[in-house]
């Protein structure tokens, strides 16, 4: 018998995946502009550095909040005892406003529906806990946050099923597709609970529509399932159209459907809206009192501390600072990604159109040398090692076509983003001046084994399964 777990030692994690060895080569030799000009610049990390100066301005004229003062006297002795882990009311009851706020007020959320966590993805793995049992599955359309292999399915033991979205038409979400999804998963024998999507999307950078949001709620109505929709990035929007959430349709078309809106639960966090990843601040919203009661008992494992809530209980209450927070958020949102897009236009590369989030989808399928996921693997070691530029890969988000990637733009100053944009525009330059026979395509070759192992399985075998190792262990009632 083993010392260690089999949890422990199972290679499930989904820390393998390109998406995270990118950022390894980038930790091996990042980019600086004065000690290390010629480092790899990071641009696969979903960061919103962009309104820092906005947040320091506001603790600057608010001291007393950042020094756990009230009313000018300390409350450090009340923060530092034991809080229970429903969370401080009046950090909730902010939270829920700055997130109706983000709606343009076109929803309200009840502060005794949240429950807080540490990040998003402590809520999306406890709502997993909440709401599937080991080995049952949930459908996610691709392409899709690679974390959420590693988020939904180590340590809970469900599967997740692919949605498979076509650049045909968008990459939009189908009711083909939804029924295609839910069939393979009876395939495979697997139980299906519920449909998770993120809106905006991650990594398309687009809002969901209305219509697709209609098919959504129509089809976990028809066949009994959940919807989990993860809002992370809903105040991230910066051009038309506008950001509807979720719960905006289920109010309008399900109103008195009280089954239905148990049925619908929102993830969010202050992560990528306000920037701060660091202070791991996320929350559940559901309708349902079980799913709330179970998760706040679960949230004991992933608290976020009293001293956070209450400095941003006192931030998010102020209305001006909110309301100018997010129109400078938005704009300056706008102006990066429109100098992103134009600069991978004047390299001859397209992006997919997008309207919200902290990156673009690129279209880099001109540049493969053959339209496999080998090939984008070479395309993407040479942008890594050569370009020294790191991006994330299609295959990595579970993408069904070759040749696209995500590339974040608001983690980096203005000058950085500009110098990734002439090293990329110099590659493909030379690269199309060497081919021998196709301008528009690209010969690469492939970086020695040893730096990055390249294996890929096939699209149509990517249902990301636990190991028949690990299933075998696995016990199947709880």
């Amino acid at each position: 018998m083993g010392l260690l777990s089999r949890k422990a030692t199972c290679n499930s994690h989904g820390q393998d995946s390109s998406y995270f060895s990118g950022w390894e080569e980038y930790e091996k030799n990042p980019y600086d502009e004065i000690t290390n000009p010629k480092g790899i610049i990071q641009m696969g990390l979903a960061e919103n550095q962009l309104c820092f100066d906005v947040v320091e301005k506001w603790l600057v004229e608010n001291p007393d909040a950042a020094s756990f003062k009230r009313d000018g006297k300390s409350i450090f002795r009340e923060l530092a005892l034991f809080q229970d882990y429903n969370g401080l009311p009046a950090f909730k009851k902010a939270l829920t406003e700055f997130m109706s706020e983000i709606r343009a007020n076109k929803v309200t959320f009840d502060p005794n529906h949240i429950v807080l966590t540490a990040g998003a993805t402590s809520a999306n793995e406890t709502l997993m806990f909440c709401l599937a049992e080991l080995g049952d599955a949930f459908l996610l359309p691709t392409p899709y946050y690679p974390g959420f292999d590693r988020d939904l399915k180590w340590r809970t033991g469900i599967e997740i099923v692919p949605i498979q979205c076509s650049s045909s038409n968008g990459f939009k979400i189908t009711e083909a597709a939804l029924l295609e999804a839910y069939q393979n998963a009876q395939n495979l024998n697997l139980n299906v609970k519920g449909v998770l999507v993120t809106n905006p999307s991650n990594p398309l950078g687009t809002t969901i529509s209305t219509q697709e949001l209609n098919l959504l709620l129509q089809f976990i109505a028809s066949k009994n399932l959940h919807l989990i929709s993860d809002e992370i990035y809903s105040g991230t929007i910066f051009r038309n159209p506008g950001f509807v959430s979720a719960m905006e349709i289920l109010n309008q078309n399900y109103k008195h459907n009280h089954q239905i809106r148990k049925q619908v639960h929102i993830v969010y966090s202050l992560s990528k809206d306000l920037g701060l990843p660091g202070f791991r601040v996320g929350a559940i919203y559901s309708n349902d009192e079980v799913v709330v009661a179970a998760a706040t008992k679960m949230s004991s494992f992933g608290l976020v501390s009293s001293q956070t809530q209450y400095l941003l209980s006192v931030m998010l209450s102020d209305k001006k600072f909110r309301r100018k927070y997010i129109k400078e958020n938005q704009k300056r949102l706008a102006k990066r990604q429109r100098m992103l897009v134009n600069g991978l236009e004047k390299a001859g590369i397209k992006c997919h159109k997008g309207n919200a989030g902290l990156f673009c989808w690129v279209d880099m399928r001109h540049l493969l040398g053959a339209n496999t996921f080998e090939s984008e693997m070479e395309l993407w070691k040479k942008i890594v090692f050569e370009v020294r530029l790191n991006v994330s890969p299609g295959q990595s988000c579970h993408c069904s076509e070759p040749g696209w990637f995500r590339v974040c733009f608001a983690n980096m100053s203005e000058p950085t983003l500009d110098l990734a944009m002439q090293r990329l525009k110099a590659f493909v330059v030379d690269s199309t001046a060497t081919s021998p026979c196709n301008t528009n395509s690209v010969t690469v070759k492939t970086t020695p084994s040893n730096q990055l192992d390249t294996k890929r399985k096939s699209v149509a075998k990517w249902v990301f399964r636990l190991s028949v190792q690990d299933r075998a262990s696995e016990p199947r009632d709880r």
